[in-house]
């Protein structure tokens, strides 16, 4: 399997996503995808912005969340993880304790380093792209750049950012294949 492949047949860049980069043009999310996403989470979604990646049924899978909330809270996860199916798969996982496997590599792989370092730049941009919050300047999600701290965090990027730009996102959803993938419904 290539690196960022997440063991799916060739597509476009990502998988369900509304457009390239998981823009839908600066469109704010709708009252369906709000309902759906309220469905998903048991609450009503915090500082939603638009979604980010699809499954193959159309429901949301990643949604954007601003930078900062309306109450005014610094929210630094801006890529979230809101399909049920994809959740557990990737808690299952994280139960594993691949993520401390994933961190002890990070420190002895050079190439897997300085790509999740990227990774983590690239959050950082699309972020700041929503607005700057100067509270989480230089935090992304995840425990990047130097760690692996969420999964679920960094699949929701590899996910909305498409395959190759987040490679331990990637690599996790390679991992759950067998139980969850972007192109196929769960729901």
């Amino acid at each position: 399997m290539r690196p960022g492949s997440w063991g799916l047949p060739a597509s476009p860049r990502g998988w369900g996503r509304d457009a390239p980069g998981g823009d839908n043009g600066g469109v704010t999310i709708d009252r369906a995808d709000l309902d759906v996403l309220t469905e998903q989470l048991g609450r009503v979604p915090r500082g939603a912005v638009r979604v980010a990646a699809r499954c193959a049924c159309g429901r949301p899978t990643v949604v954007v969340t601003a930078p900062r909330l309306d109450d005014g809270t610094p929210f630094p996860t801006c890529y979230y993880l809101t399909c049920p199916p994809a959740a557990v798969a990737i808690s299952q996982l994280e139960a594993t304790g691949i993520m401390k496997q994933m961190t002890a590599r990070l420190a002895v792989d050079d190439e897997l380093r300085a790509a999740h370092r990227r990774a983590h730049e690239a959050y950082i941009a699309d972020r700041e792209a929503l607005g700057h919050v100067p509270e989480i300047e230089g935090v992304s999600a995840g425990g990047m750049p130097d760690r692996v701290k969420c999964l679920h965090a960094l699949a929701a990027h590899a996910l909305a950012a498409g395959p190759g730009v987040n490679p331990i996102g990637d690599e996790a959803l390679a991992l759950v294949a067998d139980t969850w993938r972007p192109d196929r419904c769960r729901c």
